[in-house]
């Protein structure tokens, strides 16, 4: 009898909703920080919230998006070169105004690469000694500002690009650099 009423708590407790399943701190990040975003921008632009309308939205969204949230885009099918297409389970909660969280919670349980996304470290424009970067990393910036340095063949090349290009994309970095 104990043994049976041991048992019947266990499956009952099992079957209560927990917190196992909730994400924990900075898990997600690229997926919570990428919906919160194109969310308010769908509430700013004042965009119907039906499916269809944040589908279009999603898609034209992911064509600008780079780096992690492209990938992130990539995971959910909102990219055209993308293998599968689960967009329909960020449009469906948010069209009813789901947490963020959960939606990411929800897209985890489907594709755990997602959740595993993280953003790369920024580097401080206005303190760090570009000349002590790798080449791979002064690239870096280049790309997360949309450009490119063709011909550059040297480290010197990309740090001339960056200052060059510093206070079109990082204004008050390139201030405090003239500054110092």
């Amino acid at each position: 009898m104990l043994v049976l009423s041991g048992l019947s708590l266990a499956l009952v407790l099992s079957l209560l909703p927990g917190d196992a399943d909730a994400l924990k701190d900075g898990e997600c990040e690229v997926c919570v920080t990428f919906l919160g975003k194109f969310y308010q921008s769908l509430l700013d632009n004042e965009v119907k919230l039906n499916s269809a309308d944040i589908e279009t939205a999603l898609f034209k969204t992911c064509k600008e998006a780079r780096g992690k949230e492209n990938r992130f885009c990539y995971y959910i099918g909102a990219t055209s070169d993308a293998a599968t297409k689960i967009v329909n389970e960020v449009s469906k909660p948010l069209s009813y105004h789901a947490p963020v969280d959960k939606i990411c919670e929800r897209l985890k349980k489907k594709d755990m690469q997602i959740c595993e996304l993280k953003y790369d470290k920024q580097v401080d424009l206005s303190t760090v000694d570009l000349k002590k970067l790798k080449v791979k990393d002064l690239k870096k910036i280049l790309e997360e500002w949309g450009e490119s340095c063709k011909g550059c063949a040297e480290k010197s090349d990309f740090i001339r690009k960056i200052t060059e290009l510093m206070p079109k994309y990082a204004p008050t970095a390139a201030k405090a650099r003239t500054d110092l």
